[in-house]
Order: structure tokens, then sequence, then C-alpha cells
């Protein structure tokens, strides 16, 4: 896959993971209310090695969870894609607590959907949530995703419902 950068929103940008950002990867990746549902907190350690899979990822794959911040500057959180299958990606978000339920994470999924559909080659996106997650939920439901299974989720060995959104 070429690599993109998702094109900015009413009131996001995006940009990709840099070294110097291990600050707000840890204030964002080590709030236990935040990852509490994907497997974290996550100590110090993992965090890292969160930062430097992410810069892995957009260097082989040309994708990332890739940071969004406001146009004023401010980093609010990350929204991207992971190599799923063939012709498909997953797409995830996270976002700090202070911005919850103003709608970011479906604007910045928008415009991640968008950029991955521009690519020919992807025939789907894949995400799922934690089934307490009732927002992540909803923000799926309203981005057009559609219910296809339940998946183990090992970093929290519960079933995840998971779902799909296809090229139309």
């Amino acid at each position: 896959m070429r690599a993109m950068l998702p094109a900015p929103t009413a009131r996001l940008v995006f940009r990709t993971w840099q070294d110097d950002d291990l600050p707000f990867a840890l204030h964002l990746f080590g709030d236990p209310v935040i990852t509490g549902l994907v497997g974290g907190p996550f100590d110090d350690a993992r965090v890292r090695a969160r930062l430097a899979a992410e810069m892995a990822t957009e260097r082989t794959h040309g994708i990332q969870y890739w940071p969004i911040a406001t146009h004023a500057g401010a980093l609010v959180g990350c929204c991207g894609l992971r190599p799923y299958s063939a012709g498909m990606h997953e797409l995830g978000f996270y976002l700090v607590r202070e911005v919850w339920g103003q709608g970011l994470a479906v604007e910045a999924a928008r415009s991640v959907i968008a950029a991955t559909f521009a690519d020919p080659a992807t025939v789907g996106v894949f995400a799922g949530h934690h089934p307490d997650n009732t927002a992540s939920k909803r923000a799926l439901e309203k981005l057009g995703f559609r219910y296809v299974r339940h998946e183990l989720y090992e970093p929290t060995n519960e079933m995840h419902p998971c779902y799909e959104l296809r090229r139309s």
C-alpha cells in the first residue's frame, strides 16, 4: 500500500508518530480508563514498544494509528489503520478523556476511511471493540459498519464484537 495521510477534517489534522511524541503516547496509552478495555493500562516499556510499532507499521505499510491534533496543535488522540487481511485494514481510535463526547472519533475515522478507500486494492475495513465499550459501538454504527461476528481478543481474553465496512 502506498503511504498516505488522511485529509484534515473541520477540527482535526493528522500526522505521523515521532520519537519525541513519547510524552503524549505515555499520557494516552498509559491512562487506565482509555486503554483498560484493550488490555491496558500499559507501562512505560509497553508504550515505548507501541510507539515503535506504530512507526514501523508506517515504514512498512504506509499506515498507522496516526496522531490527531486540533487545528490549534493540541494532540487529542490517534486514529488510523493496521494491516488486517488481504484487501482489509483494521480501524482503531483512541482519544484523551478531555475530548470524549465531542464526535471527534467519528470525524477522524471518516477521514481515515476515505483515505483507505482511495486505494483501489482496499475492499473493506474491519473494527472491533470491547463488549462494554458502548461509545465505540455507537461510533462504528454511525460510520456505517455492520456487525459480522464475535472474536477472541487475546489482550483482554474476551469475545469482542467485530464489524466490517465494505466498499460500496
